[in-house]
């Protein structure tokens, strides 16, 4: 009869062991799911930027643009508005800013979500010398 309770706490010490693993193990992959997140997202945005920047055509429209602008605003350059529009996937929401090189170049009106950014510098074209960036802002849906 003794022998039967020791067995039953070792057991008991067993499966609470396992359960507490459990549970830390669940804890730790959730943080490594939003790391990925984290990092898919300023992937896309440094992807969408990267095609911007190599584009002569959306280089130009951006430089001659009337910083600071912002995606919504009328005058910003439909060819990058579009660009930008078609490329961004449908779980984030994201917005986009042109501004002089050495400007802070934030939101006017910013969510209060988690924003994520990245920005690209186009410094010249062929003809002309100007500074500016263009400024991608993305948070979830």
């Amino acid at each position: 009869m003794n022998n039967k309770k020791g067995w039953i706490k070792i057991v008991e010490a067993f499966v609470a062991i396992i359960l507490i693993a459990s549970v830390l193990l669940i804890i730790l992959n959730k943080s490594d799911f939003q790391q990925t997140d984290d990092k898919k997202i300023y992937e896309i945005e440094l992807s969408i930027l990267r095609e911007i920047q190599t584009n002569t055509t959306m280089r130009d429209a951006i430089m001659n643009a009337n910083a600071p602008i912002e995606l919504y605003d009328d005058g910003f350059p439909l060819i990058v508005k579009n660009q930008l529009i078609s490329r961004i996937p449908n779980q984030l929401e994201c917005n986009a800013k042109i501004c002089a090189g050495g400007d802070d170049c934030n939101l006017r009106n910013a969510p209060q979500k988690n924003i994520y950014s990245q920005k690209i510098l186009i410094t010249a074209t062929l003809t002309q010398y100007n500074p500016t960036q263009l400024k991608m802002f993305c948070w979830s849906k």
